[in-house]
């Protein structure tokens, strides 16, 4: 879960801060300090749901201005798909709707 919601993370970043001059943003990069495997674990471990949807919700937003908002084609299905993640109640059901999020996030790169 915890790999999940850090790759999930770093797609978002990617997309929000990422040029194509630039080197590439990596895990161990400063602007993933925030959402490190480690501190999604944490979270995990402390079934914390509020705090990790709060955490994914800040780079969803990033992403989602990232490719034009809502108001966009690639926007409108991020933001569906935000709202599934946000929908989910217990960590076990955060599953389906990040592996959906990753997939989506990694096809936009």
């Amino acid at each position: 879960m915890e790999l999940l919601l850090e790759t999930v993370a770093l797609f978002c970043l990617k997309l929000a801060y990422e040029t194509e001059d630039s080197s590439p943003i990596l895990r161990d990069d400063l602007l993933m300090s925030d959402y490190e495997r480690e501190v999604f674990g944490l979270l995990v471990r402390r079934g914390d749901m509020e705090a990790i949807q709060i955490k994914v919700d800040e780079c969803l937003t990033l992403a989602l201005d990232a490719v034009g908002g809502i108001d966009s084609v690639l926007g409108r299905e991020l933001h569906r798909l935000a709202e599934d993640f946000s929908a989910a109640r217990t960590i076990e059901q955060l599953d389906a709707p990040l592996i959906a999020l990753k997939g989506y996030l990694k096809d936009i790169q």
